[in-house]
């Protein structure tokens, strides 16, 4: 029986990373969707001061810790930090529990 929910456990898990990809990939295509809209109205606007670059690069900040994020590769906050932050946040509340 307890295969049964080791294995839709699994099976959560694995749709969460698929949505969470999935909603990666449609963010990068919104990204290079828009951003040739914002370089033609800066250049046809005002092209003498090149303001497109400040979004593509704020967007493409945000683009990359999507990315890290969606891939596991996010040095900070992944499952192990996770863990952890669950565990210090029960101790706390099991010390709190004691002192009442």
């Amino acid at each position: 029986m307890e295969t049964n929910y080791a294995e839709a456990d699994r099976y959560y898990e694995a749709q969460k990373k698929v949505a969470e990809i999935k909603k990666f990939y449609q963010h990068l295509t919104v990204y290079l969707l828009c951003n040739p809209i914002v370089i033609v109205v800066n250049l046809m606007t005002s092209p003498g001061y090149l303001w497109f670059i400040w979004s593509l690069m704020g967007w493409g900040i945000a683009i990359v810790l999507h990315g890290l994020k969606a891939f596991e590769f996010s040095p900070f906050y992944n499952k192990e930090w996770e863990e952890r932050k669950i565990r210090e946040i029960l101790e706390k509340e099991n010390k709190h529990q004691i002192w009442k």
